[in-house]
């Protein structure tokens, strides 16, 4: 278990929560200043921090910024004293779980102290819908992948515009983590991030949970509900999984982002407010578009800025750093050891393709620290859908020449007016159907551009003006899809 930061310049007070956080079974570590706090976070995390305001140096309040900053879903609990309102006040507004008035009472402390773990457990735990990032999503935020740096830089520019984003991208991607990032870096930090998923609610309660409700405005609204946009005032609101909004609830929702205020169910009172709205899908929407089921006066307004995320199979460097991220996560809450990958474990995790993205390799892992006989993994104990594609893998590697060519040859035998390459193709295709892989036709497409650009960039050894006049399209053209593509020079 982690344990709880105490930053207090005063030694009498650390001794005396040291001593009744032991008593609780609670490990605590105690820091003198907040330099001295902050310099150990770089290293390690508390599960709560409890931070006096008036310190020498740093103080109290600045050090809550900055932690909010690194770490917006640690729980900080401030110590203060009855009569500093001004102070209270703004810890409250820089996002302060609760303040302890000095004098305070110790079992009182050891209380709020417990309520705030439990607090932030049940965030980890998914028990709310709008929780704080996990301890340990920042570390996902750092990537080798040129693909992931120009999303990072993206976000850096985005985070002075209060432009509405539509985040595209297969699922397990990580687009509630990249929307997380824009509220975090934009000067609507302090305020509510509010997510919502428009696909795990059923469509007759949807409305009700965006706009909210008066009450008796239907059978079993009891009590007036304050909905989502409410509570993201000042703030962001996520809505994920767009494109499986109902038609009829889309009209609503342009109605909002139109005008600025929305009527709640039943209610006869306009209500304004102040949201930027980051969107996300995994669906191609203007495909939904053209078969009617999504508005295209909607698609255009929540378009105005778009991110793709790449699926985890075009960012592969950073796989070695996710899985040991991840093998470290479960650990920690199996309370066992820590799993280590052998280089050959490592290398066919890497291999592997991941259509469930960084989700199924977060399951991976999982799996490996409950399964996993000892604390060494090696290839061979890598979970049956790994090691089912290094089995396929194998038998069309260039080194399998037998296996191949008989591939080949069956392909061959099916229809003999069909290129060879197509069959194959047509077989890739068929396996991505089958494990439900989403936005084929851009994936494949992207991947056929880049590789007849590639392989006419090698045989013109490089010259542009040749390889576009091989390939039978302009020179312009070729240098916007080599951009595009994230190809450079060999």
């Amino acid at each position: 278990m982690k344990a709880v930061w105490i930053v207090d310049d005063d030694q009498s007070i650390r001794w005396v929560l040291e001593k009744a956080l032991q008593r609780a079974n609670l490990p605590t570590r105690s820091f003198v200043s907040a330099d001295a706090m902050l310099h150990a976070l770089e290293a390690d995390a508390p599960c709560v921090l409890i931070t006096d305001i008036r310190m020498p140096g740093r103080d109290g309040l600045e050090l809550l910024q900055e932690i909010k900053q690194r770490h917006p879903g640690l729980a900080v609990i401030v110590m203060t004293a009855y009569t500093d309102l001004s102070s209270t006040v703004s810890a409250f507004q820089k996002g302060a779980f609760d303040y302890l008035a000095k004098p305070f009472d110790i079992n009182e402390a050891v209380s709020l102290i417990q309520r705030a773990i439990e607090t932030t457990a049940g965030q980890e735990d998914g028990e709310e819908e709008y929780a704080t990032p996990k301890a340990g999503e920042r570390l996902m935020m750092k990537s080798a992948s040129p693909a992931m740096q120009e999303v990072f830089r993206a976000i850096g520019r985005l985070a002075v515009s209060p432009a509405t984003v539509l985040i595209t991208g297969e699922s397990g991607t990580g687009k509630e983590l990249i929307a997380r990032a824009l509220h975090t870096h934009s000067s609507r930090a302090a305020k509510p991030f509010v997510a919502l998923n428009a696909a795990a609610i059923p469509r007759d309660l949807l409305e009700a949970e965006l706009f909210g409700h008066e009450r008796g405005a239907f059978t079993g609204a009891t009590t007036m509900r304050r909905g989502r946009f409410e509570e993201a005032d000042g703030g962001t609101l996520f809505l994920d999984e767009i494109g499986d909004m109902p038609f009829e609830l889309q009209t609503r929702l342009l109605r909002v982002l139109a005008e600025g205020s929305f009527y709640r169910v039943g209610g006869s009172q306009a209500i304004r407010v102040d949201v930027r709205i980051v969107a996300a899908t995994h669906q191609p929407l203007e495909q939904r578009v053209a078969q009617g089921q999504f508005r295209e006066d909607l698609f255009h307004r929540l378009n105005v800025i778009r991110l793709r995320l790449p699926p985890l199979r075009e960012r592969k460097e950073d796989i070695p750093a996710l899985a040991g991220l991840f093998l470290q996560n479960s650990a920690e809450k199996l309370g066992v050891a820590v799993r280590r990958l052998t280089p050959e474990a490592q290398r066919a995790l890497v291999e592997f393709d991941y259509p469930g993205n960084i989700r199924q390799l977060e399951n991976f892992c999982h799996w490996l620290t409950v399964m996993a006989s000892g604390q060494w993994v090696d290839a061979d104990d890598l979970p049956p859908e790994v090691l089912a594609g290094r089995s396929g893998a194998d038998e069309l590697s260039p080194q399998s020449s037998v296996p191949a060519s008989g591939v080949v040859e069956e392909a061959a035998q099916e229809d003999l007016g069909t290129p060879v390459w197509c069959q194959l193709l047509a077989q890739d295709v068929s396996r991505r159907l089958e494990r439900n892989e989403p936005a084929i036709m851009a994936t494949l497409t992207r991947e056929f551009e880049a590789t007849l650009i590639r392989t006419a960039l090698k045989h013109s050894r490089d010259r542009r003006a040749e390889a576009a006049q091989r390939l039978g399209i302009g020179r312009n053209t070729l240098t916007r899809k080599c951009q595009e593509l994230k190809l450079s020079s060999e």
